[in-house]
């Protein structure tokens, strides 16, 4: 009997690896210098639409790839956030500047009185997941809930290299929508459902990371899912993975209509090599197919409720959306999956596993140039390179940023000098505010939302740009292929990023990354004086940089002049005059000229995230 089981499990095995293969790059989980973790889901759900309810049995293999032996384990309920007196509702409570998503303005426009969203909740519009029973191998297991994380003492230990299943009984409440989650959002979308199971807390190199849900954003086990849906049969999903069961689903999935016996039907999603199963549901949902050349098929779903201006909106959002994807895959690394949704859902713009939830009632501008151009990058920076974003968020917004407005630049041609002017504007506000705190700080720990905001996103995204300045433009581009070549379906770090533009470029740069993510070290140069042929410049900010200058002689005639940083070890590719490297230590830098100066101007691309510009030029006295 035991050889037949056996078999049975091998020849299962084989049949569920060729059906994950769908032609995505099998990860590698271990190496002698790396590794991670990997967790493959079964999962199967049973939906009431009325009560917003739902019921769930759920199969986890997890692979401990670490050289670890581990003794517990941690599960995210991250549902359990939308409940009175959460960690999610209490922050919101008590931060001084609350995300409007969280609060309601219950006083006047210039008065504004705030009270908690998530407080005002009712028993039947709360969010929770509640765990009936949870098994390791068989046996069961003992554990307990705090809050937004399940902790999990295990019957027997895991060893390295070892294989062990999770099998859990579990039920649901789906919140009004709030945050990312939940149901009827404000444009009456049914059920957006992110992070809406137990999921798996990542362990990697520095420890587990069984982190609260207050706010932010998430990290994930790479893994292989296979999840069924049974829902009343007139909604429609979109989301996550291939639908396994076309002809028995319609709903534009097929080319019929299909007649079901009962009131509900079974959608069976595979979802190869992801960290994360979103899906979507709407008894309203229009779904449009587009096939980008080259790539992969592009699904609409959006409601066909809404007015003709909008339904249009959608139609025309396609070919773009199809362009977009184009795009990023040349600058980036080809997209690899064969689909990628676009949801009308969730509470305003959110990447997800191979789709991505976006507003669907604004004007076409706003949904493609604001929304899908920034949650569409998403699919690179975090999707792809799976960052841990709960630490590292700057990585995954700000390069998104930079991604997005280097489009947008191209999409319109608008072929400005720096496309990335808003973020350098938003960096330097925050950066002179006094209100600032380092890039290094957990995403939920912030002082103030906004100065999370200018961080991750503004300042994530100047890191890159201003990364042009230090190296050259074209060895930036070419370290973002690299990095997505070397790091796609990992857990990359700062480091890892920042090594990658060291072995492009041939310069040193930890400099670079630690004074500028890791510190609020401000980048402050001036021109201090001219002197006939002589001119003098002065570092005032904290923060050393190599320095690109233009000199405007008595005659009209221009010279642009390099100034390396001695740290650097090197220079970036330029066509400009090389002067002698400057080192931090020294606050002032004195050179000689050939003819006599008119001008002098610091950074003329305007690249360089300096926090006063205003003494950045100078021009001579006439009696030079």
């Amino acid at each position: 009997m035991k050889y037949v089981v056996a078999v049975f499990q091998m020849i299962l095995l084989f049949f569920v690896s060729y059906i994950f293969a769908q032609d995505i790059p099998e990860i590698v989980y271990k190496t002698d210098t790396y590794w991670q973790q990997q967790a493959d889901y079964i999962m199967a759900i049973d939906m009431d639409v009325n009560s917003y309810q739902f019921s769930g049995k759920q199969t986890i293999t997890y692979t401990n790839n670490s050289p670890d032996v581990l003794n517990k384990v941690f599960y995210h309920l991250y549902f359990n956030a939308f409940r009175p007196d959460s960690e999610m509702d209490i922050r919101a409570q008590n931060i001084p500047d609350p995300s409007r998503r969280l609060v309601q303005n219950v006083g006047s426009k210039e008065d504004p009185i705030y009270e908690s969203r998530i407080a005002k909740l009712k028993p039947n519009e709360i969010g929770y997941i509640d765990v009936e029973s949870l098994l390791q191998n068989g046996t069961q297991l003992n554990y307990k809930v705090e809050g937004t994380v399940l902790e999990v003492e295990l019957n027997q230990v895991i060893q390295p290299g070892e294989q062990v299943k999770f099998d859990m009984v579990f039920e649901g409440q789906i919140p009004l929508q709030i945050r990312r989650s939940g149901r009827h959002n404000k444009e009456g979308v049914a059920l957006s459902m992110a992070q809406w199971y137990p999921k798996l807390a990542e362990y990697d190199n520095e420890g587990w990371h069984a982190y609260s849900y207050i706010a932010r954003e998430f990290y994930g086990v790479w893994g292989n899912y296979d999840v069924k849906i049974t829902i009343d049969k007139n909604y429609t999903i979109g989301g996550t993975g291939y639908l396994q069961n076309p002809e028995t689903i319609g709903h534009g999935y097929a080319s019929k209509t299909i007649e079901t016996k009962g009131d509900k039907l079974t959608w069976h999603f595979i979802a190869p090599n992801v960290h994360d199963f979103t899906w979507a549901a709407d008894p309203n949902y229009q779904h449009d197919t587009l096939q980008v050349d080259n790539g992969p098929m592009l699904h609409f779903f959006y409601k066909n409720t809404m007015t003709q201006e909008q339904l249009i909106n959608w139609k025309q959002l396609q070919p773009r959306a199809a362009k977009l994807m184009t795009y990023f895959s040349d600058l980036i690394g080809t997209y690899p999956y064969k689909q990628y949704s676009i949801i009308q859902g969730g509470d305003g713009g959110m990447e997800y596993g191979m789709c991505t939830f976006i507003r669907g009632e604004k004007e076409l501008e706003s949904m493609f140039r604001t929304t899908l151009s920034h949650e569409m990058a998403h699919t690179w920076f975090q999707f792809l390179l799976a960052t841990n974003e709960a630490k590292h968020e700057w990585m995954d917004e700000g390069f998104a940023t930079y991604v997005e407005y280097k489009a947008m630049d191209e999409f319109y041609n608008e072929n400005k000098s720096n496309p990335w002017e808003k973020s350098y504007n938003r960096y330097i506000e925050n950066a002179t505010s006094g209100f600032e705190q380092p890039q290094s700080i957990y995403a939920d720990r912030y002082d103030l939302n906004r100065s999370y905001s200018s961080s991750s996103y503004h300042k994530g995204c100047v890191f890159l740009a201003q990364l042009a300045y230090v190296i050259g433009e074209e060895y930036l581009d070419k370290t973002i292929k690299k990095y997505y070549s070397d790091f796609a379906f990992k857990h990359p770090k700062p480091f890892d990023f920042i090594r990658v533009a060291e072995k492009v470029s041939g310069l040193e740069l930890d400099w670079y990354l630690i004074d500028f993510s890791q510190t609020t070290n401000t980048i402050d140069y001036s021109i201090k004086d001219i002197d006939v042929k002589t001119i003098t410049l002065e570092r005032i900010g904290e923060m050393a940089m190599p320095i690109d200058l233009r000199v405007t002689y008595k005659d009209g005639s221009v010279e642009d002049f390099y100034i390396p940083l001695r740290e650097m070890r090197g220079e970036k590719p330029t066509s400009a005059t090389l002067l002698k490297d400057w080192a931090w230590t020294y606050p002032t830098y004195t050179f000689y000229t050939s003819k006599k100066v008119a001008s002098v101007q610091i950074d003329p691309s305007g690249l360089m995230a300096d926090v006063n510009k205003d003494n950045n030029t100078l021009a001579t006295k006439k009696r030079n």
